[in-house]
């Protein structure tokens, strides 16, 4: 009783300080679903207009990607404080003109969620919603609840009803009034998106790192995922990615995860980032299977507390959720985050420097064979909800190697002393939270912050079509890069072999692959292999001679083989082949590895780098 009387105070007394100025007071009852659909009401701020917008998010930060949630809305009205109905109007799918608003009192409408919507253009499930009836519900507030164009840093106080029993996890600002009623606060309709709620039977751990509370909820539906598991696999990362920081820039964080026992409608997996908070969407396996992913999607989405949250363009600070103005800066947002996601763990020991080379090589090789390699990286940014969308996901992997060669760049000119690590929390200690930097004065800050020779950096390889140099920029730090490449060689015909149990000779066993050389012979299926260049071959010495062909000859040169191929008659007979050899394309992979012979300067600045 003494503790609900203590919740009752708090909230009022927030309520109190909140009623000093307008605010939008929302209330959703998840007890009641109709349809797979619940209802949304909303007390609403004055109004001295005449006609005023009601607006929907077309598209959220961190989606890239336009969704129009506002088509989920339906049944919307608007009324007067006697509950007359007012006239509305759609304008688009997320605009409705409200006629007569100056009256305004309040608007409803009920709510279709996403997670199984067959309405086309699939929401990516963590910026979806969900209504799973008595089970699970999935509240990314921006597909609930709108905005008054012009009003929306306004205060926001979310009123949620639901099922005894169930816990609302979230990183939101939370009263809870009794066991089936929480109420949320928001200062403003940004921070209201910004920070998912998940009802579900209660699954949740809570552990401390670096003075932040950190709250792991899951919703697996047949109890496959443990969320003490989960903290077992992120709570290692998480230390590595605070001594990184020095200093976590947050006092809370929420991970919530959500498991599909089906296939999602997106026929995606992933999470999005928030700024107190990342959701996830998982495929329900094996935890054992799914740890390295919650690994690696936890370590980038929670290095966003460093960026977008403490550094970010004004186009992210007031970001208009209607018409959006995308930055050009997405190596920053998403490239940099990438970057430093992989680096805290190599930097503190939670990964080898083996596997880190494997990582950066796994990028250069995404990036330079499947995407366009001379787009400059502004450009990309700009345009990457239109022309240069399908470059999109080059943001991950160039995005993470331009952080890359940035940070080497700045240890050579600092002689160690500072990299990227440091001119994040400089932009942060510049920035924060509350104050944007505008888009097009970035490079000539972060040069004054630090180099001159940055700004060519920039200019070359981020606003620039140059590739990035990686086989000079590695050398730097004692490792040497041989990129993907196609060299000449003499073919053998590019068959696929058997043994043959009872004499050791190879059998031809397919020639679906078989090139021209192969062709020339005249190589069937079923031919064993008698002789090659004079040889006779069997399993023993077949690689040895095979290798020894491409010594031997060279184009032109007459190549004769014995094979023993069955005649109509069922019967092994010898028959002669020839062709002159041929030269074919053959692709070498990129390789990358560590210096077998390293200078004292090229170990100097690996140390800063990677401080292996």
């Amino acid at each position: 009783m003494n503790i609900k009387i203590i919740l009752l105070v708090a909230l009022l007394s927030v309520s109190t300080s909140l009623l000093a100025q307008e605010k939008y007071t929302i209330s959703i009852d998840l007890n009641t679903v109709v349809d797979d659909k619940v209802k949304v009401t909303c007390l609403v701020p004055n109004v001295e207009k005449e006609e005023i917008e009601f607006r929907v998010p077309k598209i959220v930060p961190g989606t890239y990607s336009i969704y129009d949630f506002g088509r989920f809305f339906t049944d919307f009205k608007a009324f007067d404080a006697e509950g007359n109905e007012l006239v509305t109007r759609q304008l688009t799918d997320n605009r409705i003109l409200i006629k007569g608003s100056e009256k305004l009192a309040s608007v409803s409408y009920w709510i279709e969620d996403t997670f199984d919507s067959e309405k086309g253009n699939f929401v990516f499930e963590p910026a979806g919603t969900n209504i799973e009836e008595g089970k699970n519900y999935v509240i990314n507030t921006f597909g609930f609840a709108g905005y008054l164009q012009g009003m929306k840093d306004l205060a926001y106080e979310l009123h949620i009803d639901y099922p005894k029993g169930m816990y609302g996890a979230s990183a939101l600002d939370k009263v809870s009034i009794n066991d089936s009623s929480d109420v949320f606060l928001a200062p403003n309709y940004f921070d209201l998106a910004d920070g998912p709620i998940m009802y579900s039977s209660p699954d949740t751990t809570t552990f401390e790192i670096g003075g932040a509370e950190i709250l792991i909820a899951v919703y697996s539906p047949n109890k496959v995922l443990d969320p003490v598991f989960v903290k077992e696999q992120v709570e290692p990362t998480l230390k590595a990615q605070h001594e990184y920081l020095g200093q976590l820039p947050v006092d809370r964080y929420a991970f919530i995860i959500y498991l599909f026992d089906t296939s999602p409608m997106s026929g995606k997996l992933g999470a999005l980032e928030h700024s107190y908070s990342s959701f996830y969407s998982l495929p329900e396996i094996d935890p054992f299977r799914l740890a390295q992913v919650i690994r690696d999607v936890a370590a980038h989405e929670f290095f966003h507390i460093l960026t977008p949250l403490n550094v970010h363009s004004e186009e992210i600070g007031n970001f208009d959720f209607i018409n959006p103005k995308m930055s050009k800066h997405l190596w920053l947002y998403e490239g940099m985050t990438e970057y430093a996601a992989g680096l805290a763990q190599v930097k503190y020991g939670e990964m080898s420097l083996a596997n880190y080379l494997n990582v950066l090589e796994g990028k250069i090789g995404q990036s330079t064979s499947n995407f366009d390699d001379q787009l400059p990286f502004t450009e990309l940014s700009l345009n990457c909800l239109g022309e240069t969308k399908s470059q999109y996901g080059n943001v991950y992997q160039k995005g993470a190697l331009i952080g890359m060669a940035l940070d080497i760049r700045l240890r050579e000119l600092s002689d160690g002393a500072y990299g990227v690590q440091d001119m994040m929390q400089d932009l942060a200690k510049k920035y924060g939270k509350t104050q944007s930097f505008k888009d097009e004065e970035l490079f000539d800050t972060i040069t004054e912050m630090t180099y001159p020779e940055i700004r060519e950096f920039f200019s070359t390889y981020v606003e620039g079509s140059t590739p990035l140099p990686y086989e000079s920029i590695l050398k730097k730090v004692g490792v040497e890069f041989k990129p993907a490449r196609t060299e000449k060689e003499l073919s053998l015909g590019h068959l696929s072999f058997s043994v043959n149990e009872s004499d050791n000779r190879l059998i031809i066993q397919s020639i679906d692959q078989m090139n021209v050389f192969g062709k020339e012979m005249g190589y069937k299926e079923g031919d064993i292999i008698y002789k090659f260049d004079g040889i006779e071959i069997d399993i023993e010495n077949y690689e040895e001679e095979f290798l020894a062909f491409t010594d031997r000859h060279q184009v032109g040169d007459k190549i004769q083989a014995v094979v023993l191929r069955t005649d109509e008659k069922g019967k092994l007979k010898k028959v002669k082949l020839k062709a002159e050899a041929i030269e074919i394309d053959r692709k070498i992979e990129a390789s990358m590895m560590l210096s077998d012979t390293p200078s004292e300067t090229q170990l100097k600045l690996r140390k800063s780098w990677v401080n292996r």
